[in-house]
């Protein structure tokens, strides 16, 4: 499991809507997830360095299903005490609304990341992996399961003159697919 170039990804749930933007976490610091043989945890200021970077958002990790990237400015990330924290534009386009509607019900499944470690960019104490460095590539909103625990999906709907509604969901724990 040393720095290689092969993609990883995990999965989160925690995300608001409000009108046409979806805002959330798509990873959460400190969080235990079982990936296959071993856990894993993401240690704070892990992504610092691929903010700068041209970030991809998805549907279900599908490059045909773009949402926002951060290079036009339709996708804004940051980290915080708690994680990775995002929020997206949402286009006018099918997946767009198809994510608008999911989120508006409830149905998202949450978030999740594809990255690589770069060397260096990790430690292991027995079968625990701590992700210290991550080069991020994209961020994906899921209709699935995801990874970690403790992230939140909800939806923030404005209406005339009120103020945002927020639902929050936790959901169960899934190793999420390698990069096709």
């Amino acid at each position: 499991m040393g720095g290689g170039v092969t993609l990883e990804r995990r999965t989160f749930t925690e995300l608001r809507a409000a009108g046409r933007r979806l805002e959330g976490y798509a990873a959460i610091f400190g969080s235990m997830a079982n990936v296959g043989s071993f856990q894993e945890r993401i240690a704070p200021g892990a992504f610092h360095r691929a903010l700068g970077g041209d970030i991809l958002a998805l549907l279900d990790h599908d490059p045909g299903k773009l949402l926002a990237r951060t290079r036009s400015g339709t996708l804004r990330l940051s980290e915080d005490s708690k994680g990775l924290a995002f929020s997206i534009d949402l286009p006018s386009t099918q997946a767009g609304r198809d994510v608008e509607a999911l989120a508006e019900r409830g149905d998202l499944g949450g978030c999740s990341f594809g990255f690589t470690v770069p060397e260096g960019g990790e430690s292991w104490q027995g079968s625990i992996r701590t992700l210290t460095t991550i080069a991020l590539k994209e961020i994906s909103v899921v209709s699935a399961w995801p990874a970690y625990e403790g992230t939140e999906i909800a939806l923030r709907a404005l209406q005339a003159g009120a103020e945002a509604r927020r639902r929050r969901r936790v959901l169960v724990m899934a190793e999420a697919a390698q990069w096709a």
